[in-house]
């Protein structure tokens, strides 16, 4: 079983390229669940054609961790695709990565944890031990970083990067970099600049992904690009996508860069 993580800054497209992807991956024939681990909880909503599904946390709260049965947590979406999401606390309360902890000690309690890929979608958000559980823990084992040329979003990456090279110390970890996603937003300069961190935090680009109007359309319609337009040039995108990462065997510790080393990197490509 392949296990891989998508990690990100919030509102990079991280969600959009999860499910997208395991939409690719199904239509190949694969059996995909895919968990949201976001307190938005809005991983999963495109392939359960808009459905807010009810999150792990919601069911834990309301009926208790024993009286909760895979057929509650785990919703079936486009392709046969096993969809959960790990859901958050009321905002300013709480910790946000409960959710995924919870979510984690509940599948494996129902032993859910199964299928050809489980794809992992998981806010960038490290400094938060919850969101690093499924690299810390041992589920995800490949790691990819989605980001566009925005230099927060680069900063988040090369935090994630932080997090898998100390992770990767420990000898419980199997965690690594499997490479770094480019989710265009249309900077000037923008793939190249992405192409260069990924070759500077030891890791590759695996893949640019235009910023589209489909992409809209297909969510205004509750659906994948997958799904609304199989034919469209996005499409064939995100099914590359699917192949590169299932042929994926490159995978590397990263080293993360410094601060002044990622401005410098940004000030080189985006110049007015």
């Amino acid at each position: 079983m392949k296990q891989i993580a998508l990690y990100g800054k919030g509102g990079i497209g991280k969600s959009t390229t999860s499910a997208n992807l395991s939409a690719a991956l199904s239509d190949c024939g694969l059996d995909v669940m895919q968990i949201g681990c976001d307190p938005k909880h809005d991983s999963t909503r495109m392939l359960m054609w808009g459905e807010w599904i009810p999150t792990v946390l919601d069911l834990v709260r309301e009926h208790g961790d024993a009286n909760i049965a895979v057929s509650d947590a785990v919703f079936t979406g486009y392709g046969g695709i096993r969809c959960v999401e790990a859901g958050g606390p009321e905002p300013g309360i709480g910790c946000a990565g409960r959710g995924i902890i919870a979510t984690f000690q509940l599948l494996q309690r129902l032993e859910a944890l199964y299928g050809d890929v489980i794809v992992y979608d998981v806010l960038g958000d490290v400094v938060c031990g919850g969101f690093a559980m499924p690299m810390r823990d041992g589920y995800a084992q490949e790691i990819y970083l989605v980001t566009s040329g925005e230099f927060m979003s680069l900063y988040a990456a090369n935090n994630i990067c932080k997090a898998i090279a100390r992770l990767s110390r420990r000898t419980r970890s199997v965690c690594s970099l499997a490479g770094v996603i480019c989710n265009a937003k249309n900077i000037p300069g923008e793939e190249a600049l992405v192409r260069e961190f990924a070759e500077r935090v030891n890791s590759r680009m695996v893949a640019y992904i235009p910023r589209a109007n489909i992409v809209q359309i297909a969510e205004v319609n509750q659906r994948t690009v997958i799904e609304y337009a199989p034919e469209s040039e996005q499409a064939e995108v995100y099914r590359q996508l699917a192949r590169t990462i299932m042929e994926n065997t490159t995978f590397t510790i990263p080293t993360p860069l410094e601060m002044h080393e990622l401005e410098e990197l940004a000030r080189s490509h985006l110049t007015v």
